[in-house]
């Protein structure tokens, strides 16, 4: 009778640990696919920058500061290592330069009347839309897993797994200001 009842222990904790596992997996698999959606919303702005720095450079070549900033902020983000925090840090320089150059698009009415220019900036303005849904994305899922780790008694097992807290997708106070553009 005895052998039986630690037979029903062990086959529970062991039916445990397995759900524990396939949990914590689950939801690590979740975060990296959430990652991925940011990775390629920000490769996509990426892509989009020289076109946009092409098309001002015909109007404002005089505003060479600004077109420079824009090229190291888009050089800075796709040599970021691909971490959020790293990311994170590219995506505010890069914000910030794109702030600039739409700013730039205030002093040059042909420039805001150019139609390659406007669709190149309703496109990035697209792609920053689809980039916040990603971050938001991500940090919900981050925070799901994050939850599932530290919460009893997952984190007994989580620890011996080696499942390892995950970092949020963070942006600085500058970058949540919404840019005014104006025409």
């Amino acid at each position: 009778m005895i052998w039986i009842i630690v037979l029903a222990v062990v086959v529970l904790l062991a039916l445990f640990a397995v759900a524990a596992y396939n949990g914590l997996v689950r939801r690590r698999n979740q975060v990296d696919n959430a990652w991925s959606q940011i990775d390629v919303q920000l490769k996509r702005r990426i892509d989009l920058i020289p076109n946009l720095v092409e098309t001002v450079k015909g109007y404002a070549a005089h505003e060479k500061t600004t077109l420079e900033a824009v090229i190291n902020a888009r050089n800075a983000g796709m040599s970021a290592a691909n971490t959020p925090g790293a990311q994170a840090a590219a995506d505010n320089q890069i914000t910030g330069a794109l702030r600039q150059l739409f700013a730039l698009s205030e002093s040059y009415p042909d420039l805001k009347a150019n139609q390659n220019f406007l669709a190149l900036q309703e496109e990035l303005t697209a792609t920053e839309g689809r980039v916040s849904y990603a971050r938001q994305f991500y940090n919900d899922s981050v925070l799901g897993y994050n939850n599932k780790l530290q919460t009893f008694p997952t984190m007994l097992f989580a620890g011996m797994m080696h499942f390892t807290k995950r970092e949020y997708f963070e942006t600085d106070a500058a970058s949540r200001e919404v840019p005014k553009v104006q025409f």
